[in-house]
């Protein structure tokens, strides 16, 4: 069985998407039909902006989730997902290739979502810190026995584990974990606190425009970040992808349970392999590359 997987940020280069725009009629259309929506030319910015300029969040977000739609719909007949998950932003592109989402309704809730975190970071400065080489159990005590916000936000695969939440909270909660055996514990460079309370303004401001916006049948199931398990139920999509802004990315035990369901190859869309490397640290068995349009 084949498992369609869509990165997050952090995956964005300059240049991407390029070739999709300039090899395929179709995704020109799709691309400038984003620049439309969005009100400014994102084109511009992906393909000949610079690194500072593709990290600003409310670029980020929409590029990443143009690049990995646009490419599975690139993709054809030859995109025959049996199901499909998404690393944190990359839910929405996942929802958008199984079609539980339309292009537009997804880059606007993407859209949407990039400004909501955007003003949620200026508000209450956080930030992020990779924390490897410890078990996650480890981590969660360490966490909750710190004074103020700092919690897991990405179980990427074993032994890493991303932490989330106030600034002074993460320094503390760094020296403990090092203390307590991490081989790293490390800042770093990111906006705000993605995945922890201190999104939560964010939450209830995505909240309004996804009850808003309409969701069909999907083709094949989701394993969101937040439940792990295969969805297909479209109140119980909204719902885990409301909640997703203020939840952990459970990306090892999504991945385990996508496995356990029957999954036999891991196909990644998008810009990058970060997920793929994520996918063999949890099964080394297990077959993951990424997507190719001469598929």
């Amino acid at each position: 069985m084949k498992a369609y997987i869509f990165p997050g940020q952090g995956a964005q280069f300059s240049g991407m998407g390029k070739d999709l725009y300039e090899g395929f009629p179709m995704a020109q259309e799709l691309f400038e039909q984003a620049n439309d929506i969005l009100g400014f030319s994102i084109t511009d910015i992906m393909f000949e902006g610079t690194a500072e300029d593709l990290r600003q969040t409310r670029v980020t977000q929409p590029a990443i989730f143009l690049h990995s739609v646009i490419l599975s719909k690139v993709l054809g007949s030859s995109f025959a997902p049996d199901m499909v998950a998404g690393h944190s932003l990359g839910e929405f592109s996942a929802l958008v290739a199984n079609e539980t989402l339309s292009f537009a309704d997804g880059l606007k809730l993407v859209a949407k979502r990039a400004d909501a975190m955007q003003k949620a970071c200026e508000a209450k400065p956080g930030t992020m810190a990779a924390v490897l080489g410890l078990e996650d159990a480890v981590v969660e005590s360490v966490c909750s026995q710190i004074p103020g916000v700092v919690v897991p936000a990405n179980y990427n695969c074993p032994g890493q584990l991303v932490i989330s939440g106030e600034l002074e909270a993460i320094d503390r909660a760094c020296e403990k974990l090092k203390e307590a055996g991490a081989r790293r514990a490390l800042v770093l460079p990111v906006g705000g606190a993605f995945h922890s309370p201190l999104m939560q303004p964010a939450r209830e401001e995505l909240a309004a425009a996804i009850e808003e916006t309409p969701f069909s049948k999907p083709i094949c199931p989701v394993y969101q970040n937040v439940s792990t398990t295969a969805i297909a139920d479209t109140d119980t999509i909204r719902k885990n992808l409301i909640a997703q802004l203020t939840a952990p990315v459970k990306w090892t035990q999504s991945v385990r349970q996508m496995i356990a369901d029957g999954a036999t190859e891991f196909i990644e869309v998008g810009p990058g392999k970060v997920l793929q490397g994520l996918v063999r640290k949890v099964d080394a068995e297990v077959e993951a590359h990424s997507a190719s349009i001469s598929q």
